[in-house]
Parts: C-alpha cells; sequence; structure tokens
C-alpha cells in the first residue's frame, strides 16, 4: 500500500502557510511524529526575497523542517522538473525517518510535477549540452527574434508550441522546447510521456475563499509586505544590478513593480495599488490552474479548516495501525 502525502494548495494570500503548520502541530500533538514541510513554490526557493516572496518566519522556519525556502542563489536557475525529481527523493528519506511529509504551495506546474511527474530531461541529457544549446539560442534570439523562434519550434514541435501557446509564449519557454529537440532529436512533447514512477498516494487539499474575502486577504497582506520593508529588500538587490528582465528569480509580482518604481515608471502613490491589483490577477490564474484538477478536494478555509485537520489526522492514525 502506497503511503499517502498530503498538498495543501490554493492561490497566493489563501492561508496555505498557517493551515499547513497548524496540521504539522496537530500530527506532532496526536501522533508524536515530527511532519517535514516541502515548499512548492517556485520564488520561495530563492534567496534575498523573504519579504517579497512572502516566506515563512524564522520562527516558522525553526519550528519545523523546511525545503526549497531560502536555498538557490537569485542568478540560479531551477525549474518544475527539477523540483520534482528531488522533492520526491526527499519524501522517499522522509518516510524512511519515520516522519511525515507535507506538501505545501501555489506553484500550479510544481505540484503537478512532484505529484504526477513530468519527464525530467535535465536528468537525462548532458547539462553541459543543454547550456550550450541555451547560449547559442539566447544569441539567435538577438539576432532574430523571438519570431525566428516560435516560427522554427513550430516546425520542430508543433505540440509544444501548441501548449505554450495555451499558457502564454515567453522566449523561456520556447527556448526550453527548442533546446532539449536540438540536443535529443526528439521533440520535447514526445519526451514528456516518460513519466517517473510516484510511490506514494497524494491527497490534494484546496483552500477556497470567496473572492471578496481572499482580495481583502491579498489587499491586507501587501501592506503588511510593503510596511515590513519590501521596498528596502529589492532596492537592495537592485543596486547590485539585480532585476526581473535578467534574472527569472526576480520576475514576479511585488518585485516588478518595485523596480518600476525604483526607476520612476510609477510613482509611489501607485505602488500598494498596482501590486495588489496584479497579486488579484495572479491569484485568479493559479485558481484557473487548480480548478483543472479534480483531484483536488476544496475546503471553505475559513470553515472547514479544524474538520479536515481531524480527518487527516484519523486517516494517518489509521495508516500507521494498518502498518
Amino acid at each position: 500500500m502506497k503511503p499517502k502525502v498530503y498538498a495543501i494548495v490554493g492561490p497566493t494570500g489563501s492561508g496555505k502557510t498557517a493551515f499547513t503548520l497548524k496540521l504539522a502541530g496537530e500530527i506532532k500533538k496526536t501522533l508524536g511524529l515530527n511532519a517535514e514541510i516541502i515548499s512548492a513554490d517556485s520564488r520561495q526557493v530563492y534567496k534575498h526575497i523573504a519579504i517579497t516572496t512572502a516566506q515563512p518566519s524564522s520562527r516558522e522556519l525553526n519550528e519545523f523542517r523546511h525545503y526549497f525556502i531560502c536555498e538557490l542563489e537569485l542568478y540560479q536557475e531551477f525549474n518544475a522538473g527539477e523540483f520534482g525529481y528531488n522533492a520526491r527523493k526527499i519524501i522517499e528519506d522522509i518516510f524512511s525517518r519515520g516522519r511525515i511529509p507535507l506538501i505545501v504551495g501555489g506553484s500550479g506546474l510544481y505540484i503537478n510535477s512532484l505529484i504526477y511527474g513530468l519527464f525530467e530531461y535535465d536528468r537525462v541529457i548532458l547539462k553541459d549540452e543543454i547550456a550550450k544549446q541555451r547560449k547559442r539560442l539566447y544569441d539567435l534570439l538577438d539576432e532574430k527574434g523571438l519570431d525566428h523562434l516560435t516560427e522554427k519550434l513550430e516546425e520542430l514541435d508543433p505540440e509544444s508550441m501548441y501548449e505554450i501557446k495555451k499558457i502564454g509564449i515567453t522566449e523561456r519557454r520556447v527556448i526550453r522546447a527548442l533546446e532539449v529537440y536540438l540536443v535529443t532529436g526528439t521533440p520535447l512533447s514526445v519526451l514528456k510521456h516518460k513519466k517517473p514512477e510516484i510511490k506514494f498516494k497524494p491527497e490534494i487539499i484546496g483552500l477556497h475563499h470567496s473572492r471578496e474575502r481572499l482580495y481583502e486577504r491579498i489587499n491586507k497582506r501587501t501592506d503588511q509586505m510593503l510596511k515590513a520593508g519590501m521596498i528596502d529588500e529589492i532596492n537592495v538587490l537592485y543596486r547590485k544590478g539585480f532585476h526581473y528582465k535578467k534574472y527569472n528569480s526576480l520576475n514576479t509580482v511585488g518585485a516588478r513593480e518595485v523596480i518600476d518604481y525604483l526607476e520612476g515608471v510609477i510613482k509611489q502613490d501607485e505602488l500598494s495599488e498596482l501590486i495588489k491589483r496584479n497579486t488579484r490577477r495572479f491569484a485568479k490564474r493559479q485558481l484557473t490552474w487548480f480548478r483543472k484538477d479534480k483531484n483536488i478536494k476544496w475546503i471553505d478555509a475559513e470553515t472547514e479548516s479544524d474538520k479536515v485537520i481531524e480527518s487527516v489526522i484519523k486517516d494517518l492514525i489509521e495508516f500507521k495501525a494498518e502498518r
């Protein structure tokens, strides 16, 4: 019997961190077992942007062991395939030590990579070859533009181009698909069907709020982040040459707007409202992604959290007894 692994998902500002910490606390209190938390957030994995990415506090990080929080430098590349591969290894290790893994995050592709499996071509292909091909493609991008690369991908891997069009064409997505084909001779759309074995049974809990309540939470959190020093946090990086146009780690809500403010693109009195608006739009896109997954069990985060935590504890007790 595969062990269950609980994943807590939902849009930004929905209270995923608080729910997961409360669940971890109940597991320790009731079962006497330590939970360890795997963050499925594509930006919280980076250092130096704790406020901007709403990372758990130092106290929360010390209370339970966390993974993929504040681990990478801003210049380092990271993707969903690498995350899924590494996180599954970590889950196996957590179980081997008699502890309980919990997954929490709002990056839908990272969640899917971990619990359903994506082909990890970066693990199969020599990274040196990928790096060389990527540099050539970026040089070609500078020389001939993105339209030239999209036409090339349309010719070599039309299925990948179709998928990219659905979620939004970006330089990074087009180049990643092209580099795989040019190194392997096989379209990424074909390689993606070679998925890894998943050795656990995922139970996905989605935190739901009314739209009004979610937007209220987002607005309040934005005010708190600005008060906590988000502008200073990004300004330190900006003065060191970090920019969202150059580093994907900073291409996120909050960092983009603050850098635009520092460059005089937007005024100070516009900053807060712009971050709130763009965060709300981001939350809407996250919900659109998650609602496609029929395996997610949505709960009312305001009224059902305690009941669901009790149910999870009961399931864990029963599973422990059966083993």
